[in-house]
Protein backbone atom coordinates (compact mmCIF):
# COMPACT_ATOMS: atom_id res chain seq x y z
CA UNK A 1 0.00 0.00 0.00
CA UNK A 2 3.08 2.59 0.82
CA UNK A 3 4.63 2.08 -2.38
CA UNK A 4 1.34 2.63 -4.80
CA UNK A 5 0.52 5.99 -2.46
CA UNK A 6 4.27 6.90 -3.42
CA UNK A 7 3.73 7.00 -7.27
CA UNK A 8 -0.11 7.93 -7.13
CA UNK A 9 0.94 11.42 -7.71
CA UNK A 10 3.04 11.24 -11.06
CA UNK A 11 0.32 8.57 -12.37
CA UNK A 12 -2.34 11.72 -11.53
CA UNK A 13 -0.22 14.08 -13.43
CA UNK A 14 0.58 12.22 -16.12
CA UNK A 15 -3.31 11.41 -16.86
CA UNK A 16 -4.07 15.06 -16.67
CA UNK A 17 -1.55 15.90 -19.40
CA UNK A 18 -3.10 13.36 -21.46
CA UNK A 19 -6.44 14.52 -20.86
CA UNK A 20 -5.79 18.79 -21.83
CA UNK A 21 -3.79 17.47 -24.94
CA UNK A 22 -6.94 16.73 -27.36
CA UNK A 23 -9.11 19.60 -26.01
CA UNK A 24 -5.99 22.08 -26.91
CA UNK A 25 -5.71 21.00 -30.56
CA UNK A 26 -9.19 21.28 -30.46
CA UNK A 27 -9.39 24.71 -29.42
CA UNK A 28 -6.98 25.46 -32.16
CA UNK A 29 -8.50 24.29 -34.64
CA UNK A 30 -11.60 26.02 -34.27
CA UNK A 31 -9.53 29.49 -34.00
CA UNK A 32 -8.04 28.73 -37.10
CA UNK A 33 -11.70 28.25 -38.58
CA UNK A 34 -12.87 31.48 -37.01
CA UNK A 35 -9.99 33.26 -38.52
CA UNK A 36 -9.76 32.16 -42.00
CA UNK A 37 -13.61 33.08 -42.59
CA UNK A 38 -12.80 36.03 -41.49
CA UNK A 39 -10.55 36.75 -43.67
CA UNK A 40 -13.15 34.81 -46.34
CA UNK A 41 -15.61 37.46 -45.71
CA UNK A 42 -13.33 40.47 -45.77
CA UNK A 43 -12.32 39.11 -49.70
CA UNK A 44 -15.78 38.34 -50.93
CA UNK A 45 -16.79 42.02 -49.17
CA UNK A 46 -13.39 43.44 -50.94
CA UNK A 47 -14.84 41.52 -54.61
CA UNK A 48 -18.54 42.66 -54.41
CA UNK A 49 -17.32 45.97 -53.98
CA UNK A 50 -14.93 45.73 -57.15
CA UNK A 51 -17.90 44.16 -58.94
CA UNK A 52 -20.05 46.56 -58.11
CA UNK A 53 -17.69 49.57 -58.80
CA UNK A 54 -16.86 47.90 -62.19
CA UNK A 55 -20.60 47.41 -63.50
CA UNK A 56 -20.91 50.81 -62.90
CA UNK A 57 -17.68 51.52 -65.40
CA UNK A 58 -17.41 49.08 -67.58
CA UNK A 59 -20.48 47.75 -69.56
CA UNK A 60 -18.95 44.62 -71.59
CA UNK A 61 -17.98 43.38 -67.50
CA UNK A 62 -21.48 43.98 -66.57
CA UNK A 63 -22.77 41.38 -69.00
CA UNK A 64 -20.15 38.81 -68.56
CA UNK A 65 -20.61 39.01 -65.09
CA UNK A 66 -24.26 37.90 -65.01
CA UNK A 67 -24.95 34.63 -62.76
CA UNK A 68 -25.72 31.45 -64.47
CA UNK A 69 -29.13 30.61 -65.21
CA UNK A 70 -30.34 27.02 -65.06
CA UNK A 71 -31.57 25.66 -68.59
CA UNK A 72 -32.41 22.31 -70.29
CA UNK A 73 -32.13 22.25 -74.01
CA UNK A 74 -33.58 20.74 -76.92
CA UNK A 75 -32.27 20.00 -80.14
CA UNK A 76 -33.10 22.31 -83.80
CA UNK A 77 -33.95 18.79 -85.92
CA UNK A 78 -32.88 18.45 -89.55
CA UNK A 79 -35.38 16.07 -91.51
CA UNK A 80 -38.73 15.20 -92.57
CA UNK A 81 -41.50 18.56 -92.17
CA UNK A 82 -45.25 17.74 -93.06
CA UNK A 83 -47.93 20.37 -92.71
CA UNK A 84 -51.61 19.50 -92.77
CA UNK A 85 -54.79 21.26 -93.34
CA UNK A 86 -56.96 20.34 -90.39
CA UNK A 87 -60.37 20.05 -90.61
CA UNK A 88 -63.50 18.79 -89.08
CA UNK A 89 -65.92 16.53 -91.40
CA UNK A 90 -69.29 14.88 -91.33
CA UNK A 91 -70.16 11.62 -92.65
CA UNK A 92 -73.04 11.85 -95.32
CA UNK A 93 -74.33 9.08 -97.78
CA UNK A 94 -75.44 9.78 -101.34
CA UNK A 95 -78.30 7.89 -101.04
CA UNK A 96 -80.22 10.06 -98.29
CA UNK A 97 -82.92 10.89 -99.54
CA UNK A 98 -87.02 11.28 -98.89
CA UNK A 99 -89.22 8.57 -100.25
CA UNK A 100 -92.72 10.24 -100.69
CA UNK A 101 -95.95 8.66 -101.55
CA UNK A 102 -96.83 8.58 -105.16
CA UNK A 103 -100.62 7.91 -104.77
CA UNK A 104 -103.30 9.28 -102.89
CA UNK A 105 -105.03 7.71 -99.66
CA UNK A 106 -105.09 6.85 -96.50
CA UNK A 107 -102.44 5.16 -94.53
CA UNK A 108 -103.36 1.82 -93.26
CA UNK A 109 -99.93 0.22 -91.90
CA UNK A 110 -97.05 1.58 -91.38
CA UNK A 111 -95.13 -1.82 -90.13
CA UNK A 112 -91.09 -0.23 -89.56
CA UNK A 113 -89.67 2.01 -86.36
CA UNK A 114 -87.53 5.32 -86.72
CA UNK A 115 -83.58 3.78 -86.50
CA UNK A 116 -84.53 0.53 -87.56
CA UNK A 117 -82.41 -1.07 -90.33
CA UNK A 118 -83.98 -2.44 -93.35
CA UNK A 119 -83.07 -3.92 -96.37
CA UNK A 120 -84.41 -3.76 -100.04
CA UNK A 121 -87.95 -4.50 -101.20
CA UNK A 122 -89.16 -4.10 -97.21
CA UNK A 123 -92.29 -2.80 -96.50
CA UNK A 124 -92.86 0.70 -94.69
CA UNK A 125 -95.97 1.35 -95.30
CA UNK A 126 -99.49 0.64 -97.00
CA UNK A 127 -102.06 3.06 -98.21
CA UNK A 128 -105.86 2.25 -99.01
CA UNK A 129 -106.31 1.19 -102.23
CA UNK A 130 -109.91 -0.16 -102.35
CA UNK A 131 -110.93 2.28 -104.95
CA UNK A 132 -107.99 1.57 -106.96
CA UNK A 133 -109.03 -1.92 -106.99
CA UNK A 134 -112.60 -1.53 -107.91
CA UNK A 135 -111.24 0.52 -110.59
CA UNK A 136 -109.29 -2.53 -111.90
CA UNK A 137 -112.11 -4.59 -111.26
CA UNK A 138 -114.07 -2.51 -113.86
CA UNK A 139 -111.36 -1.97 -116.38
CA UNK A 140 -110.72 -5.64 -116.71
CA UNK A 141 -114.88 -6.58 -117.05
CA UNK A 142 -114.72 -3.57 -120.08
CA UNK A 143 -111.54 -5.27 -121.66
CA UNK A 144 -112.65 -8.84 -121.65
CA UNK A 145 -116.41 -7.44 -123.32
CA UNK A 146 -114.46 -5.11 -125.88
CA UNK A 147 -111.68 -8.04 -126.30
CA UNK A 148 -114.80 -10.12 -127.48
CA UNK A 149 -116.02 -7.02 -129.25
CA UNK A 150 -112.71 -6.70 -131.13
CA UNK A 151 -112.13 -10.11 -131.78
CA UNK A 152 -115.55 -11.04 -133.36
CA UNK A 153 -115.61 -7.61 -135.83
CA UNK A 154 -111.99 -8.67 -136.36
CA UNK A 155 -113.12 -11.84 -137.78
CA UNK A 156 -116.01 -9.98 -139.70
CA UNK A 157 -113.28 -7.82 -141.20
CA UNK A 158 -111.38 -10.76 -142.35
CA UNK A 159 -114.56 -11.78 -144.31
CA UNK A 160 -114.71 -8.48 -145.60
CA UNK A 161 -117.89 -8.01 -143.54
CA UNK A 162 -118.38 -4.69 -142.26
CA UNK A 163 -116.65 -1.38 -142.57
CA UNK A 164 -112.87 -0.82 -141.57
CA UNK A 165 -113.96 2.19 -139.57
CA UNK A 166 -115.54 -0.13 -137.36
CA UNK A 167 -112.98 -2.78 -136.92
CA UNK A 168 -110.47 0.55 -136.45
CA UNK A 169 -113.14 1.53 -133.78
CA UNK A 170 -112.94 -1.64 -131.82
CA UNK A 171 -109.59 -2.31 -132.14
CA UNK A 172 -108.75 1.32 -130.09
CA UNK A 173 -111.43 0.73 -127.70
CA UNK A 174 -109.34 -2.81 -126.44
CA UNK A 175 -106.24 -1.05 -126.45
CA UNK A 176 -107.15 2.24 -124.47
CA UNK A 177 -108.64 -0.33 -122.01
CA UNK A 178 -105.36 -2.53 -121.49
CA UNK A 179 -103.14 1.33 -120.60
CA UNK A 180 -105.89 2.07 -118.72
CA UNK A 181 -105.78 -1.28 -117.02
CA UNK A 182 -101.95 -1.16 -116.83
CA UNK A 183 -101.42 2.17 -115.64
CA UNK A 184 -104.09 0.87 -112.67
CA UNK A 185 -102.41 -1.60 -112.06
CA UNK A 186 -99.27 0.39 -111.54
CA UNK A 187 -100.89 3.19 -109.49
CA UNK A 188 -102.24 -0.24 -107.06
CA UNK A 189 -98.44 -0.98 -106.65
CA UNK A 190 -97.31 2.36 -105.33
CA UNK A 191 -100.03 1.84 -102.56
CA UNK A 192 -97.08 -0.19 -101.00
CA UNK A 193 -94.38 1.94 -99.97
CA UNK A 194 -91.13 0.01 -99.64
CA UNK A 195 -87.01 0.39 -99.10
CA UNK A 196 -85.58 1.63 -102.31
CA UNK A 197 -82.20 -0.24 -101.21
CA UNK A 198 -80.46 -1.17 -97.76
CA UNK A 199 -80.39 1.17 -94.97
CA UNK A 200 -81.29 2.99 -92.29
CA UNK A 201 -85.08 4.57 -91.49
CA UNK A 202 -84.12 8.20 -90.09
CA UNK A 203 -87.34 9.64 -89.41
CA UNK A 204 -91.19 9.21 -90.07
CA UNK A 205 -92.93 11.92 -91.16
CA UNK A 206 -96.55 10.53 -91.42
CA UNK A 207 -98.96 9.01 -88.91
CA UNK A 208 -100.63 5.42 -89.05
CA UNK A 209 -104.70 6.81 -90.65
CA UNK A 210 -102.64 10.31 -92.18
CA UNK A 211 -104.65 11.07 -95.52
CA UNK A 212 -101.53 11.22 -97.95
CA UNK A 213 -101.10 13.07 -101.47
CA UNK A 214 -98.51 12.29 -104.30
CA UNK A 215 -95.30 13.97 -103.54
CA UNK A 216 -95.99 14.29 -99.52
CA UNK A 217 -92.69 13.10 -98.04
CA UNK A 218 -93.22 10.34 -95.80
CA UNK A 219 -89.88 8.56 -94.79
CA UNK A 220 -86.37 10.18 -94.68
CA UNK A 221 -84.11 6.91 -95.41
CA UNK A 222 -80.39 7.13 -95.45
CA UNK A 223 -78.42 4.12 -97.36
CA UNK A 224 -75.40 2.10 -95.58
CA UNK A 225 -73.46 2.46 -99.22
CA UNK A 226 -71.87 5.30 -100.55
CA UNK A 227 -70.68 6.96 -97.92
CA UNK A 228 -68.11 10.24 -97.90
CA UNK A 229 -67.64 12.81 -95.56
CA UNK A 230 -67.84 16.82 -96.21
CA UNK A 231 -65.37 19.44 -94.76
CA UNK A 232 -65.76 22.70 -95.43
CA UNK A 233 -62.30 24.22 -96.50
CA UNK A 234 -60.96 27.61 -96.10
CA UNK A 235 -60.95 29.53 -99.19
CA UNK A 236 -57.00 30.82 -98.54
CA UNK A 237 -56.23 26.87 -99.69
CA UNK A 238 -57.71 27.27 -103.32
CA UNK A 239 -54.90 26.08 -105.61
CA UNK A 240 -53.04 23.81 -103.05
CA UNK A 241 -55.26 21.10 -102.54
CA UNK A 242 -56.48 19.01 -105.69
CA UNK A 243 -57.95 16.00 -106.22
CA UNK A 244 -56.21 12.78 -105.05
CA UNK A 245 -54.18 14.30 -102.25
CA UNK A 246 -53.91 12.07 -99.39
CA UNK A 247 -56.02 12.27 -96.36
CA UNK A 248 -56.00 10.96 -92.81
CA UNK A 249 -59.20 10.12 -91.14
CA UNK A 250 -59.70 10.22 -87.60
CA UNK A 251 -63.32 9.24 -86.21
CA UNK A 252 -63.09 10.33 -82.27
CA UNK A 253 -66.27 8.25 -81.05
CA UNK A 254 -65.35 4.78 -82.18
CA UNK A 255 -61.47 5.59 -82.02
CA UNK A 256 -60.74 4.65 -85.72
CA UNK A 257 -58.41 5.65 -88.20
CA UNK A 258 -58.01 5.06 -91.88
CA UNK A 259 -56.11 6.77 -94.93
CA UNK A 260 -58.19 7.68 -97.95
CA UNK A 261 -57.81 10.56 -100.76
CA UNK A 262 -59.74 13.60 -101.58
CA UNK A 263 -62.48 12.63 -104.04
CA UNK A 264 -63.96 15.81 -105.06
CA UNK A 265 -63.14 20.00 -104.42
CA UNK A 266 -66.16 22.23 -104.64
CA UNK A 267 -65.88 25.17 -107.16
CA UNK A 268 -67.91 27.97 -105.40
CA UNK A 269 -67.32 30.16 -102.42
CA UNK A 270 -69.68 30.06 -99.46
CA UNK A 271 -70.19 33.70 -99.17
CA UNK A 272 -71.23 33.41 -95.31
CA UNK A 273 -67.52 31.45 -94.09
CA UNK A 274 -65.55 32.01 -97.13
CA UNK A 275 -64.89 28.14 -97.51
CA UNK A 276 -65.54 25.77 -100.35
CA UNK A 277 -66.89 22.34 -100.17
CA UNK A 278 -64.51 19.33 -100.12
CA UNK A 279 -65.55 15.24 -100.30
CA UNK A 280 -63.42 12.67 -98.89
CA UNK A 281 -64.01 9.42 -99.89
CA UNK A 282 -65.03 6.33 -97.63
CA UNK A 283 -65.03 2.72 -98.16
CA UNK A 284 -67.44 0.84 -96.59
CA UNK A 285 -66.99 0.50 -92.76
CA UNK A 286 -69.93 -1.53 -90.62
CA UNK A 287 -69.08 0.95 -88.09
CA UNK A 288 -68.91 3.90 -89.72
CA UNK A 289 -72.71 5.27 -89.93
CA UNK A 290 -74.56 9.14 -90.97
CA UNK A 291 -73.71 12.10 -89.47
CA UNK A 292 -70.77 10.45 -87.66
CA UNK A 293 -68.15 13.55 -87.21
CA UNK A 294 -64.47 13.21 -88.28
CA UNK A 295 -61.26 14.85 -88.30
CA UNK A 296 -59.59 15.52 -91.57
CA UNK A 297 -55.86 15.58 -91.78
CA UNK A 298 -55.32 17.03 -95.73
CA UNK A 299 -51.43 16.45 -96.51
CA UNK A 300 -50.55 20.13 -98.09
CA UNK A 301 -46.83 20.93 -97.83
CA UNK A 302 -44.04 18.57 -97.43
CA UNK A 303 -40.29 18.93 -97.13
CA UNK A 304 -37.90 16.28 -96.89
CA UNK A 305 -35.02 18.23 -95.47
CA UNK A 306 -36.25 20.82 -93.32
CA UNK A 307 -34.64 22.47 -89.96
CA UNK A 308 -37.63 21.98 -87.10
CA UNK A 309 -37.83 23.51 -83.69
CA UNK A 310 -40.37 23.22 -81.18
CA UNK A 311 -42.38 26.52 -81.57
CA UNK A 312 -42.69 27.78 -78.68
CA UNK A 313 -39.04 28.30 -78.42
CA UNK A 314 -39.39 30.92 -81.32
CA UNK A 315 -39.51 34.83 -79.29
CA UNK A 316 -40.19 38.01 -81.48
CA UNK A 317 -38.97 41.21 -81.14
CA UNK A 318 -39.28 44.38 -83.19
CA UNK A 319 -36.06 43.16 -85.28
CA UNK A 320 -38.29 39.89 -85.90
CA UNK A 321 -38.12 36.01 -85.03
CA UNK A 322 -35.22 34.45 -82.43
CA UNK A 323 -34.44 31.38 -80.61
CA UNK A 324 -31.66 31.24 -78.37
CA UNK A 325 -28.84 28.76 -79.41
CA UNK A 326 -25.84 27.62 -76.52
CA UNK A 327 -22.86 27.58 -77.49
CA UNK A 328 -19.44 27.82 -74.85
CA UNK A 329 -21.73 28.04 -72.25
CA UNK A 330 -23.87 31.11 -73.51
CA UNK A 331 -26.99 31.71 -74.47
CA UNK A 332 -27.01 33.10 -77.92
CA UNK A 333 -29.94 34.84 -80.14
CA UNK A 334 -30.04 33.81 -83.33
CA UNK A 335 -32.38 35.50 -85.69
CA UNK A 336 -34.46 33.12 -88.15
CA UNK A 337 -37.26 33.30 -90.67
CA UNK A 338 -40.05 30.73 -89.72
CA UNK A 339 -42.12 28.76 -92.44
CA UNK A 340 -45.04 26.81 -92.07
CA UNK A 341 -46.08 25.58 -88.55
CA UNK A 342 -47.72 21.99 -87.29
CA UNK A 343 -48.24 20.22 -83.93
CA UNK A 344 -46.27 22.43 -81.85
CA UNK A 345 -43.05 22.11 -84.46
CA UNK A 346 -42.45 25.32 -87.10
CA UNK A 347 -40.21 24.86 -90.01
CA UNK A 348 -36.80 27.03 -89.81
CA UNK A 349 -36.22 28.89 -93.35
CA UNK A 350 -32.92 29.95 -92.49
CA UNK A 351 -30.97 31.20 -89.41
CA UNK A 352 -30.11 27.57 -88.43
CA UNK A 353 -28.71 24.44 -90.26
CA UNK A 354 -29.75 22.15 -87.45
CA UNK A 355 -28.55 19.84 -84.90
CA UNK A 356 -28.17 23.35 -82.89
CA UNK A 357 -28.59 23.00 -79.19
CA UNK A 358 -31.54 25.35 -78.74
CA UNK A 359 -32.67 26.60 -74.81
CA UNK A 360 -35.71 25.02 -74.33
CA UNK A 361 -36.66 25.03 -70.18
CA UNK A 362 -35.75 28.86 -68.84
CA UNK A 363 -35.62 30.30 -72.56
CA UNK A 364 -37.95 33.09 -71.00
CA UNK A 365 -35.35 34.02 -67.51
CA UNK A 366 -31.97 34.34 -70.52
CA UNK A 367 -30.58 36.94 -72.59
CA UNK A 368 -28.50 37.14 -75.03
CA UNK A 369 -24.83 36.26 -73.78
CA UNK A 370 -26.44 35.27 -70.93
CA UNK A 371 -24.11 32.47 -69.17
CA UNK A 372 -26.27 28.96 -68.78
CA UNK A 373 -25.95 26.03 -66.99
CA UNK A 374 -27.73 23.14 -68.40
CA UNK A 375 -29.64 21.13 -66.01
CA UNK A 376 -29.18 16.81 -65.55
CA UNK A 377 -31.98 15.89 -67.89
Amino acid sequence: MKSFNKFSPLIALAFLAFSCGPKDEIAAKHAELEELKAQSNEISTSIAELEAELTKLDPEFAKQNKKSVLITTAEAKKGEFDHYVEVTGSVLSKKNVMISAETSGRILEIPVLEGMRVTKGTVMARIDSESLQRNIDELENSLELATTLFEKQERLWNQQIGTEVQYLEAKNRKEGLERNLATAKTNLAKAVITAPFSGTLESIEVRLGELVQPGMGMFQFVGESDLFIEADISESYIGVLSKGDSVEVNFPSINKELQTKVSSIGAIINPNNRTFKVEVYLPNLPMVKPNMISVLKILDYQNANAVVVPSHLILSDNRGDYVFVVEDGKALKKYVERGKTFDRETEILSGLKGGETLVDKGFREVGDNFNVNIAQQ
